[in-house]
Order: C-alpha cells, then structure tokens, then sequence
C-alpha cells in the first residue's frame, strides 16, 4: 500500500523514458457529454480482463474521466489494471493480448507502467504493480471530482478549452494533456491538502 508521502509526491512523466512497442490510430480529439452508457461499457472490458487474467488481478478500477457521474470527457474508458509484478509480462501480456489487448507500450522508470489498447469499446488500459502511488492518485481524483461539483464543472471547463485551442493548432492528445495540466495540478493541491489533513493522510 502506497504511504501518504508516495500518493502526495508525483514523480514526473518524461515520455523520452517510454518504450514504444506499437501505435494504433488515434481517435478524433473531441469532448463528449456524460455518457450513462461508460459503467456498462467498463463492466464489459473489466469482464474480458478478469476472464482472461483470473485471480492474477491485484485491483481493476475504472477510472478517468468516463468514471465521473456528469462529467464531460474523450469518449475513452479508462481502467487501471495493478498485477504482481508488471515486469514479469510473460504472466500477463500473452493473455491479455488473445483477449483483445494490443500493449503499446512501457515505462520501466515510471511506475513499471504497461500501457495496452483495446479497440471496442476503445479503452486505455494502464497496468501497475501493487499498492501503485500512481494508481492511488487516479482513485483519488477519480473520487474527488465525484464528490467536489465545482472542481468537477472546473476541469470540463478546462478539457473543453484544451481541446478547442488543441484542434485550432492541429495538435494531438499529449499537447491537449499539456494544455490542462495547470487545472489538474490545482485541483490535485487542494485534493492532496484534505487527504493529508484527514485521518487517512495523517
């Protein structure tokens, strides 16, 4: 289990440190409104991976901006997938990949994070290891913006202007990532004051 000092310290993403195994084409940048439709669309892709991992499953959870009630987002699901050991992709890899699973690529410095695609229902599936800081911080976000109205009306605001100035100059996902970064930073500070002002940051 990550400790409160790991969930509050982020450690940066250099994208130089990725392993590039394979692309896929990527979908038009667009924001969506709430979808009721991305539980049900969760549930099926958590079903492909439990049936094809078992009891190799540590945790899978929905997350991201499709497992906020209300909020608008990239119609994409989300899910983190924490096994024994990401590095041991004999274990996990084969089969994810007779499920559907393309692995596009890994981060060793990072988190030991595997990160696979899966075309329908076009998920982004992020593999760590167990009690993942990483992870932790998606659960959180995840359940803060349920529960914050207005943290959550501010980070749509900020995903819709993102990707209006992102398409304006023909730029891709990780140039919109960028472009809301200083809202999800924000909210990330008031989010990390409570958790430690709180019995479970304490």
């Amino acid at each position: 289990m990550a400790t409160a000092q790991e969930i509050v310290t982020i450690l940066e993403f250099d994208p130089k440190d990725a392993e590039r195994v394979a692309r896929r084409p990527q979908k038009p940048l667009e924001i969506v409104e709430y979808n009721k439709e991305w539980p049900a669309k969760f549930a099926d892709v958590e079903s492909i991976i439990r049936g094809a991992l078992g009891n190799r499953v540590v945790l899978l959870q929905h997350v991201g901006s499709t497992s906020v009630p209300g909020l608008a987002a990239k119609d994409i699901i989300d899910i983190d997938l924490e096994v024994a050991d990401p590095a041991d992709e004999d274990s996990y890899v084969p089969d994810l990949k007779t499920a559907g699973f393309q692995l596009l690529f890994r981060e060793p410095k990072w988190y030991n994070h595997r990160f696979f695609h899966l075309e329908d229902p076009y998920t982004n599936l992020h593999v760590f290891g167990p009690g993942c800081p990483e992870a932790a911080r998606h659960r959180m976000f995840r359940d803060w913006l349920r529960e914050h109205e207005d943290d959550r009306q501010l980070y749509a605001e900020s995903k819709r202007e993102a990707a209006s100035l992102s398409l304006a100059a023909n730029e891709g996902t990780m140039e919109y990532t960028y472009r809301k970064e200083p809202v999800v930073r924000d909210i990330l500070r008031r989010m990390f004051e409570a958790f430690l002002n709180s019995p479970a940051g304490a």
